[in-house]
């Protein structure tokens, strides 16, 4: 093993001197650098001068030259250097990754051959005990003694028999912090390893755009509690002149590919959950997440599940109801979880910019809907960004983070599911009184908490409606922030209220945007 490795190492040293000895005889044997147009090296036709500056007579500046060749040899070996810190990096995730794949191999073999004696009583359990220690809000579930031994499996049964859904405590949910020149993202990485349960189960990776060496600093100051990975392609893009005002927003829709292809195809995960740098999570963030999980997978007309409530201001939302999860057809963002196979869908199709926006679009959504909590599991406390605080001033930052930790992996949300949920939807929308907003904001002849109705039949009527009530009134697609079914839901004065289309409405109408 010993003689193996040695013959390894010589044979990388080996290739990276003959590598570096090939790349200066190529810079010093190649022609010297011209005029564009005078045949030496450039292309023809132009008139422009390199950055070579030629002396008299036409001969070629040597000192020049000497120096321009030092700098881009200076510049491969830079590149080389942050090339090998890279695979360094990965060399440690894969070695990780390897460890535990052996011990998944270990529960495998485990089920294929169980132990002759009767396996121990859950509470004996010695693993579970771990697990409890590490996890103190979660339900263990007893399970046959076969299904014990099933980590990362879940059972599919059918909507009509389903009961309750119960997240393998071994599913690994790792959280990627997108970040970029945000020193602020101390505050984001603080709240995700206090409230993490397990780093195990909850690995979070940093990826950074920008190269921006204070914020790099900060997150390395993390040391093991992170894996920070670098988005190596730092270059402006090329776009359309009307288009140069929006260069940051393709460099995010340039990060956010590089990054999910690193969590799915190089960490090879099965799930994500994506937070920005300016994210804040609630203390229940995680919880949340890993109940979500298997209706995530159990349900195809789900595609996300996010932590955020685009009407989640206090006056909009119910305190009293912190465990209230809802269906939307909005994609929400901020906080929000995907599979890999959807990635698998997205990836090849992945827009040039303004990603979020093409989320949004009907033949992305396929319609499909998110789940969302009535009251938001993360906040966003940054105006600084390429928006340059579009809505933050006006909505952002008066969202409200649930501080209350709500055991979700104990409670039974088999009603998200579509078919219950739309049974149940659809009836307490259109049941509900049918009033007319000045009877909301007068509120004396309204008896009780609601719910009520409001009806918009048309884009304007919706936009009018939405703005007097407090509610956001842009639309997506023809889709209303946090809509379901048309139906935009939230609290008026202490009473539920349904801003809602004409009974019957079959789908939205995308020239509504």
């Amino acid at each position: 093993m010993v003689r193996k490795k040695g013959s390894l190492i010589l044979c990388g040293a080996f290739l990276f001197v003959a590598w570096n000895a090939l790349l200066l005889l190529y810079l010093w044997g190649r022609p010297p650098i011209g005029r564009l147009g005078e045949g030496d090296g450039a292309e023809p036709g132009g008139n422009e001068e390199w950055g070579l500056i030629r002396g008299k007579g036409s001969r070629v500046n040597l000192a020049g030259e000497v120096i321009q060749l030092a700098e881009e040899v200076e510049i491969q070996l830079e590149t080389q250097k942050k090339l090998l810190k890279q695979i360094e990096s990965y060399r440690a995730a894969w070695s990780k990754r390897k460890d535990v794949g052996k011990r998944e191999m270990a529960v495998k073999s485990e089920a294929v051959h169980p132990p002759r004696r009767p396996p121990l009583p859950l509470k004996d359990n010695v693993d579970t005990k771990d697990q409890t220690r590490k996890h103190p809000h979660k339900s263990f579930v007893s399970l046959a003694p076969d299904a014990q031994r099933q980590s990362n499996v879940i059972e599919t049964v059918s909507a009509d028999k389903l009961a309750t859904f119960v997240a393998s405590p071994e599913v690994v949910i790792p959280i990627l912090v997108i970040a970029c020149d945000r020193v602020t993202v101390k505050r984001s990485l603080d709240r995700l390893i206090q409230y993490r349960p397990s780093q195990e189960l909850y690995p979070i990776i940093v990826s950074q755009d920008c190269g921006h060496a204070e914020t790099a600093s900060v997150i390395g100051s993390y040391g093991s509690q992170v894996t920070h990975i670098s988005q190596p392609d730092l270059s402006d893009i090329r776009v359309r002149p009307e288009h140069r005002k929006f260069q940051g927003y393709y460099k995010i829709a340039r990060h956010y590919r590089w990054a999910l292809n690193q969590v799915f195809n190089t960490f090879s995960q099965s799930t994500v959950v994506i937070v920005e740098d300016d994210l804040e999570v609630a203390p229940d963030f995680f919880e949340y997440f890993r109940a979500m999980y298997p209706i995530l997978r159990s349900d195809p007309t789900l595609w996300c599940v996010s932590a955020w409530n685009d009407n989640g201001r206090d006056a909009l939302i119910d305190p009293s109801k912190a465990a209230l999860l809802h269906r939307t057809d909005f994609f929400p963002g901020l906080g929000w979880m995907l599979l890999k196979e959807l990635w698998d869908e997205l990836e090849p199709k992945w827009p040039s910019a303004f990603w979020d926006d093409w989320m949004r679009l009907p033949e992305q959504r396929k319609d499909r809907s998110c789940i969302r909590p009535e009251i938001s599991r993360t906040i966003t406390f940054g105006r600084k960004g390429v928006s340059l605080g579009q809505f933050f001033d006006q909505y952002l930052r008066y969202i409200r983070l649930n501080t209350e930790f709500v055991p979700f992996t104990k409670q039974d949300f088999s009603h998200l599911l579509k078919d219950k949920y739309d049974e149940k939807f659809i009836k307490e929308v259109y049941n509900a009184p049918l009033v007319k907003i000045e009877e909301l904001q007068q509120g004396g002849s309204l008896r009780g908490p609601g719910p009520y109705r409001v009806k918009y039949s048309s884009r304007d009527s919706f936009k009018v409606l939405a703005r007097n009530l407090g509610v956001m009134d842009d639309l997506k697609s023809g889709v209303p922030r946090t809509g379901y079914r048309g139906v935009v839901s939230f609290l008026h004065r202490g009473r539920r209220v349904f801003l809602a289309p004409p009974e019957g409405w079959t789908q939205y109408d995308v020239s509504w945007s």
